[in-house]
């Protein structure tokens, strides 16, 4: 989920050629409920942003597993090494 605004996640989704759904939530009312909207420290200066986090969701709706604080370098490969385990 991004804050960015529906249009930009489409034109993003065809760019990378995505075949999944982005969800965008320009107003951060889910990104705040989910606790990823916090405050950020950078250079000397706060302010209130997008904390990069990760949400394993199930089929039932119920989430199975959080990654607080992630970074985007192996992650990826982390979420895919967990959904291999739980397809077991």
């Amino acid at each position: 989920m991004s804050a960015d605004s529906v249009e930009a996640q489409a034109s993003f989704k065809e760019n990378q050629k995505l075949n999944f759904p982005l969800l965008s939530d320009p107003d951060h009312k889910t990104i705040q409920e989910f606790g990823a909207w916090q405050e950020k420290h950078f250079m000397g200066k706060t302010s209130m942003g997008i904390v990069r986090s990760s949400f394993l969701i199930g089929k039932d709706g119920k989430i199975e597993e959080v990654w607080p604080l992630v970074k985007a370098k192996g992650h990826p490969s982390e979420i895919l090494q967990r959904l291999a385990k739980s397809s077991r």
